[in-house]
């Protein structure tokens, strides 16, 4: 069973910066995709951002420009850097993990507990 831990949430003024991170508690198969969605109160989960573990990225056109999330395998670490937050960007983030089981093909999703980012004006 793996377990994603997050951290870097908080509090913080329209125009400025946070950092997220997510850990992964086990080792992981080396086919995957680490990313983050969010969901604000009274809207569906959304993607913010998602990379493969060939290194792809994908990002919805509301953060092009001001997200980038990148990866340390070695760490089975992903990161969401967040510039020139709004506050349109207040959500609870989840860190999202999904993973293919050798052989079988099978994918394997996980999430961690949330957290809270909070954009002010």
């Amino acid at each position: 069973q793996v377990h994603l831990v997050e951290s870097g949430g908080g509090l913080v003024q329209a125009g400025g910066s946070l950092r997220l991170s997510c850990v992964a508690s086990a080792t992981i198969f080396s086919i995957n995709t680490m990313g983050w969605y969010r969901q604000a109160p009274g809207k569906q989960r959304e993607l913010v951002a998602s990379i493969t573990s060939r290194g792809t990225i994908n990002y919805p056109d509301s953060v092009k420009g001001r997200f980038t999330v990148s990866r340390d395998n070695a760490k089975n670490t992903v990161y969401l850097q967040m510039n020139s937050l709004k506050p349109e960007d207040t959500a609870v983030y989840y860190c999202n993990l999904v993973t293919i089981v050798p052989v079988t093909g099978t994918p394997i999703q996980y999430w961690g507990q949330g957290t809270q980012v909070t954009v002010s004006t």
